[in-house]
């Protein structure tokens, strides 16, 4: 009788084991199952179109990293880095104003260098991304400028107008003396004493470039 008990008790057990095993071995697949199906493969990585609406390139919302404001490589960094020089102007903290206006030049330039090389680079294999890059180096250039005239003017403001002639013809040579920003570049040279002739000229005074009749004709 004794024997009889022991061996049903160990049936019993083997069977219980056995059945622990099995649902051990069912919840391992079926949580398999699970975490491979939550894992994209390669092709839906690549497919914008299965990428959570925040990353997407077409969000509303654009959350990619140099979009941030907090950004410096950006439009709206350097235009931040202005401001911050225009309140130092405000306080007359001349200095710290430098020191923004020159960040916020280098800022600029070297977006302009990247846009312009993209739009080289695409030239010729998808000129629709070469003029969206070209009209961005043009654009962010044309804030360097900008940048570039009001730290000249800084500079003169500190009395320190040798610092401000270099910046003053490298707008002229960028702007050409036709823009509003060059004649303004321009018109500080002339008050500085750097140039001779004023320009633009006015209305009645002569344009040509003709030189004059010689005398001894």
């Amino acid at each position: 009788m004794l024997n009889l008990f022991s061996t049903t008790s160990k049936s019993l057990n083997r069977s219980l084991l056995a059945v622990g095993a099995i649902a051990t071995l069912s919840a391992l697949v079926s949580f398999t199952s699970t975490a491979k199906a939550q894992v994209p493969s390669l092709d839906e990585l690549s497919d914008p179109s299965v990428l959570p609406e925040s990353e997407s390139p077409d969000s509303e919302d654009d959350l990619r990293p140099l979009s941030q404001t907090g950004s410096l490589l950006s439009v709206e960094g350097g235009e931040r880095l202005m401001a911050e020089a225009s309140r130092a102007v405000s306080n007359q903290n001349y200095d710290l104003a430098v020191e923004k206006l020159r960040e916020s030049r280098q800022v600029f330039n070297q977006m302009s260098n990247f846009y312009q090389q993209l739009a080289t680079s695409f030239s010729g294999i998808d000129n629709r991304v070469a003029d969206s890059q070209r009209q961005l180096a043009l654009d962010t250039a044309q804030m360097r400028d900008q940048a570039t005239y009001q730290l000249a003017l800084v500079h003169r403001a500190q009395g320190q107008p040798d610092l401000a002639v270099p910046l003053l013809v490298q707008i002229i040579q960028s702007q050409q003396p036709t823009r509003e920003l060059g004649q303004n570049a321009y018109r500080q040279l002339f008050e500085l004493g750097f140039v001779d002739a004023p320009y633009p000229r006015q209305s009645n005074e002569a344009t040509s470039s003709a030189p004059a009749s010689s005398l001894d004709n």
